[in-house]
């Protein structure tokens, strides 16, 4: 009896802290995302109707294409160190017909900011001198007296930033800075903010997003061998609209400056530059344009494991 008794207050033990539990709250238990890959390689190519850096045409208002390839290691989710190169077509006054960039840098992330610090070195080989200096006996000036040296190749220091307001927002930031902007001589600065709004995909998996930028580039004065006179400071802006379907981006743009004619011939020393009613030589490659640009952008392990 004793026994019989015994088991049936601890079935009602346990059928009490049965009931008991069950009527708790249930706790989710988190779900931690798995750490990044160490190692990781972005890779992609580009066709533009124009490449334009800074608001300013490389390609001579003509299309260029692009590639680059950026071996990249992850410490964790929020420090990756990087390194890449990267190259262009473009259509320079010394003949130079690419422009190679090697480039390298870190990028740390703190919540909703993603910072980028590095180093760029723009090469640009191929290049011949147009000029009468003494330092310059490969060719005479261009037929329409513009002059430039046979290495325009320079290094640029950069710190950018994202900032993720909410999921569809982002605004940026770009600082560049080099002591010899295409080794004119002249120190240059860049910056610029930009802001992005991404809307939620299609079902087909199509995206959409709006983006823009305003940037200002500063100029310090030239060497001997351009005269010593300071290059023009300028603005520069940018918006459009891009559509996004898994790896391919079609990005359509309108770029401007407000540089005149004159001021960007001296800027750029374009060897297709003319002079106007006045005499005045002047350049196109600075005023409004519509860029579109299809590019693809990949990584290692997220489009090709």
């Amino acid at each position: 009896m004793k026994r019989i008794l015994f088991s049936a207050v601890a079935a009602l033990t346990l059928s009490a802290a049965g009931a008991l539990a069950a009527d708790l709250p249930v706790k989710a238990v988190p779900v931690v995302a798995p750490p990044p890959p160490a190692w990781d390689i972005a890779f992609g190519a580009a066709l533009a109707s124009d490449y334009r850096f800074r608001g300013i045409s490389q390609s001579d208002r003509k299309p260029s294409v692009s590639a680059y390839f950026e071996p990249r290691y992850n410490f964790d989710a929020n420090w990756q160190i990087y390194v890449g190169m990267a190259g262009a077509s473009i259509n320079f006054p010394n003949r130079a017909a690419a422009e190679i960039d090697f480039y390298g840098g870190i990028r740390p992330t703190f919540g909703p900011l993603a910072l980028d610090l590095g180093v760029l070195y723009y090469w640009y080989p191929g290049g011949a001198c147009y000029a009468t200096v003494p330092s310059c006996f490969d060719n005479p000036p261009l037929p329409n007296g513009n002059i430039i040296k046979k290495d325009l190749s320079f290094l640029e220091g950069y710190f950018r930033g994202i900032w993720t307001v909410i999921e569809p927002l982002q605004l940026g930031f770009n600082a560049y800075y080099t002591d010899s902007f295409l080794n004119s001589g002249a120190e240059g600065f860049y910056g610029s903010g930009t802001i992005k709004w991404t809307f939620a995909s299609l079902p087909s998996g199509v995206g959409f997003y709006l983006s823009g930028e305003a940037g200002y580039q500063y100029a310090g004065r030239t060497d001997g061998f351009y005269g010593n006179f300071n290059l023009p400071d300028y603005a520069t802006w940018n918006a459009g609209l891009g559509i996004t379907y898994k790896v391919l981006t079609l990005d359509l743009r309108y770029i401007d400056t407000d540089l005149s004619k004159a001021e960007c011939n001296a800027f750029t020393s374009d060897q297709f530059a003319r002079p106007n009613a006045i005499g005045v030589v002047e350049s196109k490659w600075c005023g409004a344009t519509f860029v579109a640009k299809l590019s693809a952008d990949l990584t290692l392990n997220a489009n090709v494991k």
